[in-house]
């Protein structure tokens, strides 16, 4: 026979709040180990740079935050209404320098958006400037809004 310390019921329930409070606190203490703050990006998808899409009446525009990044290593393709840009970041270390704290992502990623009207491929233009990738999508003459006058 064991013995059980009586417990009062309207605090019996606090017990299942301190196991999620520990596991919480025990997950946060993992998360912060040397190892995975190095592997963080591999383990939670990598690197995905920020993407704004606007719309007027001619465009679709895509602007994409690319800092560091050279032109060259930026690809942009359009495919059955899907942009696609993909690039990759090297890390801008050299001469075998140990990184004693590393904060900014490297590495490849790959940015794909479902456009919401028919583009015109031909015409896309995308410039590149101090960080700031942009991309102009024209629509196609049969997206573009009509005016219809009334006779």
């Amino acid at each position: 026979m064991s013995l059980i310390r009586y417990q009062t019921p309207e605090l019996s329930g606090w017990q299942n709040l301190d196991r999620w409070s520990n596991l919480r606190d025990e997950l946060n203490s993992l998360l912060e180990l040397p190892f995975l703050n190095s592997h963080r990006q591999d383990l939670f998808g990598g690197w995905s740079p920020a993407l704004d899409l606007y719309q007027n009446n001619d465009n679709v525009v895509a602007v994409l935050e690319l800092p560091g990044m050279r032109k060259e290593d930026i690809e942009i393709s359009l495919h059955d209404g899907t942009l696609t840009i993909s690039g990759e970041r090297k890390s801008s270390s050299s001469n075998g320098e140990k990184a004693e704290r590393t904060e900014r992502y490297v590495g490849s990623f790959r940015r794909s958006v479902s456009l919401p009207v028919r583009v015109d491929s031909g015409k896309v233009n995308a410039t590149y400037l101090d960080g700031i990738l942009t991309v102009t999508l024209p629509k196609a003459e049969e997206a573009k809004p009509k005016r219809i006058d009334v006779a």
